[in-house]
């Protein structure tokens, strides 16, 4: 076996990057026990197995990505990024503590789920944009950067790989708001960890003078890359239809292996020692390849298409690794290609347009999905998903085959 190449952890070299990176694992772990005890709270105590309600909630957590594109890249652009994280992070923070109270009352309902879900979406969709740039403030220069945008997903995934476990066992022993309060009290570390950064190290990316039309300029600037737009179409189909995990493992938890909450947990930890092999693995590159969406969108097509076959739960938790594996390799090369290409001072709207095409679509994919879980099964649902994984993948391949045209006539 080949052992890890020195540049794994390179990123870690700089203090602030180190500061964040234990602030942010944290405060994840805190996220993945709430996005558990959401969907279970959601699906087995405020209705009778609906899947569309899970739908639902996730279109309207991830829909704001999309409807606040115009304001959300300007704002990481423009704003001074380390006081803008320290308002989003506060305001979901309490957004948590506040969904939990409701619930550890019992007074708890659908519609306050959904409300919730939608301020908790658009303090998100501010968030993530400057969370993605932020990065490039916190390592010593660009030849870091591929690394630790892949040490921060194998953070995140790490974090995914515990929480949803540590959130089955708090559902049980204490019950589901609880896991909302854990949340809520998670984000005091990044909090922490965002006033402990030495402001003289950071490396200020450049910023866009205010001006109007600024969202207009980001998608120009888009348009006129092919390749910019060729990664937008895949992540826009894996993420509206691939993407809905929620649905995917809750539903075939409950309604195809009759699990309880400790069961529903260890399936997307399962899942979560995929992705976190994933973001080691492109840790371990030292730069991103085009070439690496087609294969991780294939795979992507074929983990979901086992997971749909599976004919136990274990064969269904080891389809689920195959998936992390390549939902990662796909998410992060983007992540990536994207940052490394584009122009300083268009990064937070370029990455806006990423977040909010990736996880934009969610209004549309996830109540489709939900739909199709609850009128011809969860199997059928992740054929949805695996569809999207091949339809992907066929959109790289007229990328890399325009890409080859255009270089054999240059």
């Amino acid at each position: 076996m080949m052992a890890p190449g020195p540049g794994v952890f390179q990123s870690l070299r700089s203090f602030n990057y180190r500061v964040w990176v234990v602030g942010a694992f944290v405060s994840n772990v805190g996220t993945w026990v709430q996005r558990t005890a959401q969907d279970w709270l959601v699906l087995t105590q405020l209705t009778h197995h609906d899947a569309s309600a899970v739908g639902l909630v996730m279109a309207l957590q991830f829909g704001p990505q999309f409807l606040l594109l115009p304001w959300t890249g300007s704002a990481a652009d423009r704003l001074n990024q380390r006081k803008l994280l320290i308002a989003t992070q506060a305001t979901m923070g309490a957004l948590a503590l506040a969904l939990g109270a409701l619930t550890v009352a019992g007074v708890v309902q659908l519609w306050h789920v959904y409300i919730f879900a939608f301020l908790f979406g658009s303090a998100a969709a501010f968030d993530a944009p400057v969370r993605q740039t932020f990065v490039a403030e916190l390592v010593t220069g660009d030849e870091d950067l591929h690394n630790a945008v892949a040490l921060n997903s194998t953070s995140f995934n790490a974090a995914r790989m515990i929480g949803p476990a540590v959130s089955g066992l708090v559902i049980a022993a204490i019950g589901t708001g609880w896991g909302f309060l854990i949340n809520g009290a998670s984000f005091i570390a990044v909090l922490i960890s965002l006033a402990f950064l030495r402001a003289a190290e950071l490396r200020p990316n450049a910023r866009a003078h205010l001006a109007r039309g600024g969202f207009t300029e980001g998608l120009r600037y888009v348009w006129g890359r092919p390749d910019l737009k060729a990664i937008l179409v895949m992540l826009f189909l894996i993420g509206t239809f691939g993407l809905n995990f929620p649905i995917f493992i809750s539903t075939m938890a409950v309604s195809v292996f009759h699990t309880d909450a400790g069961g529903f947990g260890l399936l997307s930890s399962s899942m979560a020692i995929g992705t976190v092999a994933g973001a080691l693995l492109g840790a371990r590159r030292e730069k991103p390849y085009f070439s690496l969406l087609l294969l991780g969108a294939v795979v992507f097509g074929v983990g979901c298409t086992l997971a749909a076959i599976a004919p136990g739960y274990w064969f269904f938790a080891g389809a689920l690794v195959i998936t992390g594996i390549a939902a990662l390799t796909v998410t992060n090369t983007s992540n990536s290609l994207m940052q490394l290409t584009t122009e300083p001072a268009m990064r937070g709207r370029v990455m806006a347009l990423r977040v909010g095409v990736a996880l934009g679509g969610t209004p549309i994919g996830a109540p489709i999905v939900g739909w199709v879980a609850n009128n011809y099964g969860p199997r059928w649902a992740l054929g949805v998903g695996a569809a999207s994984g091949f339809a992907a993948a066929i959109a790289a391949v007229f990328a890399l085959a325009r890409r080859a045209r255009r270089k054999a006539t240059a």
